[in-house]
């Protein structure tokens, strides 16, 4: 393992590398593959998942066009269900729960970019933060996550909103950036 590559594992700063270049290659096969499967062939998009997700659950349902970075990142609880169209940016860990809806067209997105030092920006570093969705939440389409945010359980987040902070478990939020509107 290239030494960039470790840094990213590590939630440090890091640069991309041939082995990340490899990596993610090697995650766009396979979506290419999973993306191109015929409506019925259930089947075969599992076959799929199997090699590309580290980690999902009896029951899950992924809808394509489905994007990510690697996949290697990505663990699913059983019986959730992602919408057509999500990108899920897996330079860090992304824990999603059992039991979640993830409407279409949501991202969640793990890389951060430095915002004040601009040579850095420049050469094109990064730093990973995870995002983790408790069981049972739902997030309406359009829903962007931001790096290193946590949603809880049961909670659910309107269309269209922007995750910049954690939401707490059994509320509803939603806007940009997302703000609790009222207790579930």
């Amino acid at each position: 393992m290239g030494e960039q590559k470790d840094r990213m594992l590590r939630g440090d700063w890091y640069l991309d590398e041939p082995d990340l270049v490899e990596d993610r290659r090697r995650c766009w096969r396979l979506l290419d593959m999973f993306n191109s499967t015929s409506a019925d062939d259930e089947a075969e998009r599992r076959r799929i998942l199997d090699k590309l997700l580290a980690e999902f659950g009896d029951g899950v349902s992924i809808l394509p066009h489905f994007r990510c970075s690697y996949g290697s990142q990505i663990r699913i609880g059983s019986n959730s269900f992602v919408n057509n169209d999500a990108i899920f940016m897996d330079d860090a860990p992304i824990r999603i729960g059992a039991d979640v809806r993830i409407g279409p067209r949501a991202q969640l997105l793990t890389a951060l970019h430095p915002v004040e030092d601009h040579e850095r920006r420049r050469a094109g570093w990064e730093r990973p933060a995870p995002i983790t969705i408790g069981d049972n939440a739902w997030l309406g389409g359009g829903v962007i996550v931001c790096p290193g945010v946590t949603i809880g359980e049961n909670t659910v987040i309107g269309a269209g909103s922007v995750v910049v902070r954690d939401v707490p478990d059994h509320v509803f939020a939603a806007g940009n950036p997302a703000q609790i509107i009222r207790r579930l």
